[in-house]
């Protein structure tokens, strides 16, 4: 193990022998009785096993003993992770200074041993496919790029034959923006790949929902839910396919509130697969000028072709 403070704090002292790692409450801890101890956090840069962090200490003055107890005390606080040596020098130069603060955010949210090694190694894994035309697509490849995420921008394949793979590199995830012909989302379902729809328009923005196929609503069940509401959705949805406003009524604010929303999804696919995410069964939805997230449950549609619903 490399020891190395929790990055993304920073230690204060309270008083002469108190130390706080951390400004906010939520994240950071006070230690008292610290004293001369304190030269021990200097030392916890990830560059030292333990054993090298405590003769470093005595070196500076600290007795053994007491510098075992502050990193014991350290670790029970919780400030503490297994440096990811390893995954920061296999980052080239200038991927490491663009990354270091996802590994830093990443260790406090989720508070693990390894500083957000496992879930950078996760990200990096990950291929995102993103569909679709106007500011979006282009704006959520860039969060999800400089997010660790490997990205890839082309238009979804047209639909094959049941039964008949898909051609490799297949992705992980695709997000899909605006309108798309049904049958090669419907391919989507049939390859078991999660995908996610984004969309802004009319001073409104939607990211949602979020399809794990054959377990959550597809973008199929949305629309046979909304046919029941209004049997004209049918033929609406037949004219967008076809026509488009212009200009489209969704400003620079809207744009990027969509894209962090929509990459916050992926992400959290991406990093925790086996967590429900708020967007799954549901949208997520921002009107103007409220400016408010609002969630909007879809639950899967028994005449689905998806399998989704229980029913089905």
């Amino acid at each position: 193990m490399r020891p190395a403070l929790r990055p993304g704090l920073l230690p204060l002292w309270r008083d002469r022998d108190t130390i706080q790692i951390g400004v906010d409450p939520r994240r950071g801890a006070a230690l008292t009785g610290v004293g001369t101890a304190a030269a021990v956090i200097e030392l916890l840069d990830g560059s030292r096993d333990r054993a090298q962090v405590i003769a470093a200490a005595t070196e500076l003055g600290v007795p053994v003993e007491l510098a075992e107890r502050m990193l014991t005390l350290l670790a029970g606080a919780g400030m503490l992770i297994d440096f990811p040596a390893a995954t920061v020098r296999a980052l080239p130069d200038e991927r490491r200074q663009l990354l270091l603060p996802e590994l830093a955010a990443a260790s406090l949210a989720r508070m693990d041993s390894d500083g957000g090694g496992q879930m950078l190694a996760r990200r990096a894994a990950a291929t995102v496919q993103i569909s679709g035309d106007g500011p979006l697509p282009a704006a959520i490849a860039q969060v999800l790029t400089s997010s660790g995420v490997t990205v890839w921008r082309a238009p979804l394949a047209q639909a094959r034959p049941q039964g008949e793979r898909a051609a490799p590199p297949a992705p992980a995830f695709v997000v899909l923006t605006g309108l798309h012909p049904p049958e090669p989302v419907i391919q989507l379902l049939r390859d078991q790949i999660p995908h996610l729809a984004v969309s802004a328009g009319e001073a409104i923005g939607t990211v949602g929902p979020l399809v794990r196929p054959g377990t959550t609503a597809c973008l199929r069940c949305l629309d046979l839910a909304r046919t029941d509401r209004d049997p004209a959705w049918p033929l609406i949805l037949a004219q967008l396919g076809r026509r488009r406003p212009d200009p489209p009524a969704c400003d620079a604010v809207l744009t990027v509130a969509v894209t962090a929303q929509a990459a916050a999804q992926v992400l959290h696919f991406v990093d925790r697969p086996e967590l429900t995410g708020p967007a799954e069964n549901a949208t997520l939805e921002l009107v103007q000028p409220g400016w408010q997230w609002r969630r909007r449950s879809w639950p899967a549609h028994a005449a689905c072709i998806c399998c989704a619903s229980p029913a089905a």
